[in-house]
């Protein structure tokens, strides 16, 4: 399929793009190639393929759940201005 001049200014128009008399043809055929590749694509056999989410059988490997550092909320909450119940108080921003 391919897109006429019109189509593509239409597009442009929708997409807020200004292109110029000298680029038009570029975009037309640019375009036009691209509906024809995606077409192409979607003129490929794919009956009984199953979808998958990655091409390679590979499993994410993850690290243990251990806690690697010491809880230090005391020590860090001694510099802090304002302190209740083990949380920081701020000023009030929203009315």
């Amino acid at each position: 399929m391919s897109l006429t001049r019109e189509e593509v200014e239409k597009i442009a128009l929708l997409a807020r793009l200004e292109i110029s008399d000298e680029e038009m043809s570029g975009f037309v055929e640019n375009l036009s190639n691209i509906i024809d590749f995606v077409e192409q694509l979607a003129a490929a056999p794919v009956d009984g393929v199953t979808p998958m989410a990655h091409p390679l059988d590979m499993h994410q490997r993850l690290r243990a759940d251990d806690v690697s550092e010491a809880d230090q909320r005391d020590l860090f909450q001694q510099n802090a201005p304002a302190v209740e119940a083990g949380l920081y108080l701020v000023p009030r921003v929203i009315e």
